[in-house]
């Protein structure tokens, strides 16, 4: 394995809210330090702005290019995440020298695995150029270009994470915009040998837009609406009833698979709950393809606040359900460490995804490199 590097991870997720920045040491292997993270918010203004990029991106499907709407969004999104990183450096006193690689996600804004095809929007070249550090990007295409679906990227970090854990099996649960898991078995692997992930459903992101389409204010707050009203079953099952749910992984998401017109009509309170109790079973239907039920269920991202959503999970998983932080991990950042993590094995050519994981035929590598 190689030697120790410093790399900083970036991750703006499909909720929209900001960017998540971490800083870590690792061989790329199972030799992973936390070194800290930060997390910057945008302004409303902007997040409109990248959700109405969303509603653009299907101008993008069989076009190489970016539409003009698309590339200032673009440039904005990468100045932002700029200074966001230069700040992070300068509040630790960190020269571009001390950084071996940024991992930078970007933002996806169209995910469509199924013609081959996911976008993310970031500039790396010009990323690298600002910071002076050298970046890995388009994390996601080569596996895309391969057959896979493209996502979920984070397993082989949280394979990483669970030698520090003592349950098996583990599942790793990241609740953005849209949901993920991560299997891990006894023998700190998953299925035949392979990591086994997948997409489970939505996260926050119905959740989110029914709550910013009624309210303006983009969350539920610790769940506390959801907690006020009534579960929705016809609602819900026709949300359920849905092919993606019974097909055996690997398989992925788009953050607008899913429409609210299923709990239109209903009242402000009993939308939320009834999105909040899809999410909920929609994770613990993942079960369906463990070889083996999990012994711990292990949360992160912005999700593992909504304590409705939580309750409701371990309601219907019937074992453990804790945030990533009862076990010492970063339950804000834990993405944005994996992008770091990503790109040191970028740099060294190991895989980023395998067949359990995004269905490509053999694990393979991925990203761009932009020299600063």
């Amino acid at each position: 394995m190689s030697k120790m590097k410093r790399a900083i991870g970036l991750m703006s997720g499909t909720s929209l809210d900001g960017i998540d920045i971490a800083l870590i040491e690792t061989d790329g292997g199972a030799h992973v330090r936390a070194l800290g993270g930060a997390s910057v918010a945008y302004p409303e203004a902007y997040r409109q702005k990248l959700r109405q990029a969303l509603c653009d991106a299907t101008a993008i499907v069989g076009r190489g290019d970016r539409p003009g709407c698309l590339g200032d969004v673009e440039r904005e999104l990468t100045e932002r995440q700029a200074a966001a990183v230069l700040n992070f450096m300068g509040d630790r006193a960190l020269q571009p020298s001390a950084i071996d690689v940024i991992g930078f996600h970007g933002q996806t804004v169209l995910h469509r695995p199924e013609i081959g095809l996911t976008v993310q929007l970031g500039d790396g070249p010009l990323l690298a150029r600002t910071v002076g550090v050298d970046v890995v990007y388009d994390l996601r295409a080569a596996d895309c270009a391969a057959g896979g679906q493209g996502a979920p990227l984070v397993p082989v970090y949280h394979q990483a994470l669970a030698g520090k854990v003592r349950e098996r099996p583990v599942a790793f649960v990241n609740i953005g915009g849209v949901a993920n898991v991560t299997w891990i078995g006894r023998d700190g692997i998953g299925r035949d040998g392979q990591l086994l992930a997948f997409d489970t459903g939505p996260g926050n992101a119905l959740l989110d837009d029914w709550m910013h389409r009624h309210t303006g204010v983009a969350r539920d707050e610790g769940g506390q609406l959801a907690a006020t009203g009534t579960v929705n079953v016809p609602s819900l099952a026709a949300y359920l009833a849905r092919p993606f749910f019974a097909a055996p992984p690997p398989k992925s998401l788009d953050r607008n698979a899913f429409s609210q017109g299923v709990v239109d009509g209903l009242s402000l309170a009993d939308g939320a709950a009834t999105l909040t109790a899809f999410t909920a079973e929609s994770i613990a239907r993942a079960r369906e393809h463990f070889p083996e039920q999990p012994e711990l269920w292990i949360i992160c991202g912005g999700g593992r606040r909504n304590r409705t959503l939580m309750a409701w999970i371990a309601d219907r998983v019937g074992v453990r359900v804790v945030p990533a932080e009862s076990l010492h991990f970063d339950g804000d950042n834990m993405e944005a460490e994996a992008w770091a993590y990503l790109a040191v094995r970028a740099l060294e050519g190991l895989p980023l995804t395998f067949p359990g994981t995004t269905g490509v035929a053999d694990p393979i590598t991925g990203g761009v490199l932009a020299r600063a």
